[in-house]
């Protein structure tokens, strides 16, 4: 029996890139093991969940060749990739698969110091999750 279902609680399915990606900018994100890999990774959370017709897709699944998602990438509306630091390890995964990237960017561009934690800021994941926002046209439903 359920009683009181709280629909606020409930999980919030995303788009299914692998039937939709002709509608969705797709996001790619490093996930190295630094600040500014993980800034990156929640960065793309965030332009997910917040975004209209954006959807994060798996970077490692491109290097390792599943077929699914490089057809995601080939389909998508937009290719958006967002890597932590200068060595665009993300960005250079996704060309080398064949998948035109329409944006790029890369969080140490955006005055955040590259640091060997995992402890990062909600302040530095919005700071950058807004300019890319803004730089590619994203509409985002983000209350500040």
């Amino acid at each position: 029996m359920v009683e009181n279902v709280d629909m606020e609680k409930l999980p919030r399915f995303l788009p299914s890139c692998h039937k939709e990606a002709e509608k969705l900018d797709i996001i790619f994100t490093c996930s190295g093991a630094a600040s500014v890999g993980k800034i990156g990774h929640e960065v793309g959370v965030l332009l997910t969940n917040a975004g209209q017709d954006a959807r994060l897709c798996c970077t490692t699944a491109v290097a390792a060749g599943s077929k699914m998602h490089l057809e995601i990438g080939q389909r998508a509306r937009k290719v958006i990739v967002i890597d932590g630091c200068p060595m665009k390890c993300a960005t250079k995964v996704i060309e080398k698969a064949g998948i035109k990237v329409d944006h790029s960017f890369t969080v140490t561009d955006f005055g955040i110091a590259k640091q060997p934690t995992l402890d990062i800021s909600d302040e530095d994941i919005l700071k950058v999750a807004l300019q890319i926002a803004e730089r590619t046209g994203m509409k985002l439903n983000i209350e500040q």
